[in-house]
C-alpha cells in the first residue's frame, strides 16, 4: 500500500495509511466513558490521534513500537493537525517498510563519514590519529556510528544523527580552535569526534529510539571514557598526559556537574568543547522546532528544551498577521510529537504557563511591564 507521510497532510483530509505507535492510551470523556489517545509517527513526524467511539475490539490487538493501518480524518485543531480515527489494526510484515517511520539525516551518511575520516587523516599528533582510525577499523562499530541518533528527542534525534553531529562539532572545533592562541586543535577535534561516542550502545534504535539497560544504568558519558582508555592501553607510547587531557575532556564535556559531568572543564579545550556541543546541538534543535509539520503560526510551541516559543519569521521573510499567545503557549510535552488536544466542547483557553524562578524570562517582567503600551 501506497504510504502517506505526516509532512503531507492537510485539513479534512481522509486518509488510509500505516504509522509507528509512539504511544496510547485510555483517558476519560468529559461526558463519561473513555476515548483512546494514540501517538502515531513517521520518518517526517509525529501527530495524535484520537478514537472516540469503537475502539474496544481493536485497542489491545497492537501496542507502542508497533505498525498500524489507520483510517480517519485529519482536523486542525489549535494550529495543529490531528487524526479523529474510524478504524486501526496491526499491519503484516509484507506491509511494512522500516525505512518509512524512522526520520533520517538528510545528508547521505556515507559522504559525512568519508569526510570525517579524512579528518582525522590530516592530524598532525600520531597518537590521536592511531586511537581514532584503531576505533573505526571495527566494522560493527563504525556501522553502529553511521546509524545511531545523536538523543532519543532533544537534539539530532534521527538515523544518522550523531554522526552528523558529530563532524558538524569537529568543524566548528577547528574554526573557533583556530582562533585562539596555543589550543590543540588535534586534541579538541578528538574531543568532539568521541564525545557522544558511548551513544552507539547507550541508545537502541533498531525498531524505536530508546535506551539500553547498559545505557540506563552507566550512561554514554562514562561507556565511552571507558572504551578509550581500553584503546589508549593498546597504543605503545601513547603519552600519559594526552591520556589524561582527551578523558578530561570526555568527562567534562556536558559542561556542569548538574548536567551529568563528574568533573567541570578545567583546560580550554574542554571549556570550547562543551560550550560548542552545546551550541551545535541547540541550534539543531530550534531550527528542526522552527521547521515541525504543519505549524502556520509565527511562534512555535513551547519546547521543553528552551522553555518559550520560538520566532519562526526570518529577518527576509513578510510576517503572517498577528495571532493570539493563546494559540502557542500551550505546555509542551518531553517529546517532539505533534501537541495533542481533545476536541471536546466547552474547552477552556490555555492557561499562561507559570514561570520557574529559574527561569530565562523571569528577570525580564518587569522591563515587560516598562514597555507595555498604555
Amino acid at each position: 500500500m501506497e504510504k502517506i507521510f505526516v509532512r503531507d497532510f492537510t485539513p479534512n483530509q481522509n486518509i488510509s495509511t500505516t504509522f509507528l505507535v509512539k504511544s496510547k492510551e485510555l483517558r476519560a470523556k468529559k461526558t463519561g466513558g473513555q476515548f483512546a489517545m494514540i501517538t502515531f509517527g513517521d520518518r517526517t513526524g509525529d501527530i495524535s490521534g484520537q478514537w472516540w467511539d469503537g475502539f474496544e475490539d481493536s485497542i489491545d490487538t497492537f501496542d507502542k513500537d508497533d505498525i498500524v493501518f489507520v483510517r480517519g480524518l485529519v482536523n486542525l485543531y489549535r494550529n495543529h493537525l490531528q487524526i479523529q480515527i474510524h478504524r486501526m489494526r496491526p499491519c503484516q510484515p509484507h506491509e511494512v517498510d522500516l525505512t518509512h517511520y524512522f526520520p533520517t539525516t538528510k545528508f547521505d551518511v556515507e559522504v559525512m563519514f568519508a569526510e570525517l575520516l579524512g579528518i582525522i587523516r590530516d592530524f598532525q599528533n600520531p597518537h590521536l590519529r592511531q586511537l581514532l582510525e584503531n576505533i573505526f577499523a571495527d566494522d560493527e562499530t563504525a556501522q553502529k556510528f553511521k546509524r545511531a541518533p545523536a538523543a532519543k528527542t532533544m537534539h539530532h534525534p534521527y538515523l544518522g544523527g550523531l554522526l552528523e553531529h558529530t563532524l558538524s562539532l569537529v568543524k566548528l572545533a577547528k574554526k573557533v580552535g583556530g582562533h585562539y592562541e596555543g589550543i590543540d586543535l588535534d586534541l579538541l577535534q578528538t574531543g568532539a569526534v568521541l564525545h557522544d561516542f558511548g551513544k552507539i550502545d547507550e541508545l537502541s534504535y533498531d525498531r524505536a529510539f530508546g535506551y539500553t539497560n547498559e545505557g540506563q544504568m552507566i550512561g554514554h558519558l562514562v561507556m565511552e571514557t571507558i572504551m578509550v582508555s581500553d584503546h589508549i592501553k593498546q597504543i605503545d607510547g601513547f603519552p600519559d598526559e594526552l591520556r589524561r587531557h582527551l578523558l578530561h575532556l570526555l568527562l567534562t564535556h556536558h559542561g556542569k556537574l548538574e548536567y551529568g559531568s563528574p568533573k567541570l572543564p578545567s583546560t580550554p579545550e574542554a571549556l570550547m568543547l562543551s560550550y560548542l556541543d552545546d551550541l551545535d546541538s541547540k541550534v539543531e534543535a530550534m531550527q528542526r522546532l522552527m521547521a515541525e509539520p504543519h505549524s502556520t503560526a509565527d511562534w512555535t510551541r513551547i519546547s521543553p528544551m528552551f522553555e518559550r516559543p520560538i520566532y519562526r519569521v526570518r529577518a527576509n521573510e513578510t510576517p503572517a498577521a498577528n495571532e493570539p499567545m493563546t494559540q502557542i503557549v500551550e505546555p509542551a510535552k518531553v517529546s517532539v510529537a505533534v501537541a495533542s488536544a481533545q476536541p471536546e466542547k466547552n474547552e477552556t483557553p490555555p492557561r499562561k504557563p507559570q514561570l520557574r524562578s529559574n527561569s530565562f524570562n523571569t528577570p525580564f517582567e518587569a522591563l515587560a511591564d516598562l514597555v507595555k503600551p498604555e
